[in-house]
């Protein structure tokens, strides 16, 4: 553009930017000067052909007025149909597809909705999950101890558990200079003394009642210490006082030679129901019971909500503990969540039951169940441990079981029960279950109307396992 207005002023001062853009390049000047420029006497030709930009020379128009460029010297783009775009020089002379003439407000939808027709790719006729685009993500299962519903309980419990098993091992290397008992005997389980264990807690009938042999003994009894390690009953760590073994008191009542079963006051250390849970006899002992806590345990408590998991766990432990310390050796110590993971199992057996023939594979289910339950068992017979307190952790998990988990899927088709109850702490919160809790609290009346007797027998065996 800025080439024409210098050689051709005229066309510069056009109004029609198409012409300006359009008009043919000119030939380069020639390098000899115009005819009607005369030189100067005595002024010698410069060597250079090209004239000095510095010289004022005048030139003629160009083009001419009268000239007509041909078809050969037109520098224009003519399309396909030989017509020349000097017009608009952004058309282009591409054969498209006829359409209709459309009126105003079908051109502005056909605009906005898809600007030229095409036909549809290959890639769009396949289905969405073969072309590549829109593929389903595939649902991420629940694996993982922080995926899906946490199991806070679980994971609370298994660190207080490590953390007090961790004691365990510096009181026993502090007290008898090894992290594990290996004097007088080795502990199996490859954890620390008995006698430590006592002395923090362990679940041991002289320190918690009165006991015969004990109270009424005609002699007096020598205890060991809790840093003993010697079996020789005339060494000084074995004569010590039942207090300073049980420990927790500085008033003890130790027993004295020739005394009654009826002296006051009695030992009475009752929290030794409930301090043993978290106490393990050893390496083998804590890693069993928590392989079996967290995955059955964590899955459990993802069933059945924090608030009926936590029930069930201690209560299945401290009745464990109570049915061992009334029915096992008054000599032998006891320690370990195994009552509790007891309980749990019983929970899982009767979810196994009442959802017996929507599972896929129920027989391998309950293979799993009872190779947990013997292997416990056998574990039951080393020392430190006790299966008494198996077998009632076992059955209060029964007892709450019926009483927490919902009715069988037959029963509750043949008594037109309410769906399965969820978790305390997200129970009915949709409103459907109108014949639970809220049911119940709305009209306490109509909750019982209409009910079949197959209903009142269920409910009434709850109440009594209650």
């Amino acid at each position: 553009m800025a080439a024409n207005d210098y050689y051709n002023p005229t066309l510069s001062h056009t109004n029609d930017p198409h012409h300006q853009m359009n008009a043919p390049l000119p030939p380069l000047p020639s390098p000899s000067p115009p005819s009607h420029v005369t030189k100067p006497t005595g002024t010698a030709t410069p060597v250079s052909p090209v004239v000095s930009p510095f010289d004022d020379h005048v030139y003629n128009t160009y083009p001419p007025p009268n000239h007509k460029p041909s078809f050969s010297s037109d520098s224009a783009y003519h399309g396909a149909a030989g017509t020349t775009h000097g017009q608009d020089p952004f058309a282009d002379d591409i054969p498209l597809k006829p359409r209709p003439h459309m009126s105003t407000s079908d051109e502005w939808n056909r605009r906005n909705r898809n600007q030229h027709q095409y036909p549809p790719s290959p890639e769009s006729q396949l289905p969405p999950h073969e072309n590549g685009f829109g593929k389903p993500k595939k649902k991420r299962m629940g694996g993982g101890f922080f995926k899906g519903k946490i199991p806070w309980v679980v994971y609370g419990l298994t660190i207080i558990h490590l953390s007090v098993f961790i004691a365990e091992i510096i009181k026993n290397s502090v007290l008898t200079g090894s992290p594990i008992q290996i004097h007088p005997q080795f502990n199996p389980m490859i954890g620390p003394s008995y006698y430590v264990l006592i002395n923090m807690g362990a679940r041991y009938v002289p320190c918690m009642r009165s006991t015969e042999g004990v109270q009424d003994s005609s002699i007096p009894i020598g205890w060991p210490c809790p840093n003993s390690t010697s079996s020789d009953i005339n060494s000084p760590m074995n004569k010590c006082q039942l207090g300073d073994l049980c420990g927790f008191q500085s008033n003890f009542p130790n027993p004295v030679a020739n005394g009654k079963l009826s002296d006051n006051p009695q030992p009475n250390q009752w929290y030794r129901f409930i301090i043993p849970m978290f106490l393990h006899a050893g390496i083998i002992h804590i890693a069993f019971n928590l392989l079996l806590q967290l995955t059955l345990g964590a899955d459990m408590e993802r069933q059945i909500g924090p608030l009926r998991f936590a029930l069930v766990y201690f209560s299945a432990g401290i009745f464990g503990f109570v049915l061992g310390g009334n029915f096992a050796a008054s000599g032998i110590s006891s320690t370990g969540a195994s009552g509790c993971l007891f309980g749990i199992l019983a929970l899982e057996l009767l979810r196994l039951l009442y959802t017996w023939k929507e599972r896929p594979k129920p027989w391998r289910d309950l293979a799993f169940i009872v190779l947990d339950i013997v292997i416990s068992f056998a574990l039951g017979l080393l020392p430190g441990l006790d299966n008494f307190s198996h077998i009632g952790g076992f059955l209060m998990g029964l007892v709450l079981g019926i009483c927490l988990l919902h009715s069988p899927n037959s029963l509750r088709e043949r008594i037109g029960d309410a769906p399965p109850y969820a978790p305390v702490s997200s129970a009915n919160r949709t409103g459907e279950a109108d014949g639970g809790i809220k049911g119940f609290a709305k009209q306490p009346v109509g909750f019982f109307k209409g009910r079949k007797p197959l209903w009142w027998a269920w409910w009434l065996l709850r109440a009594g396992a209650l």
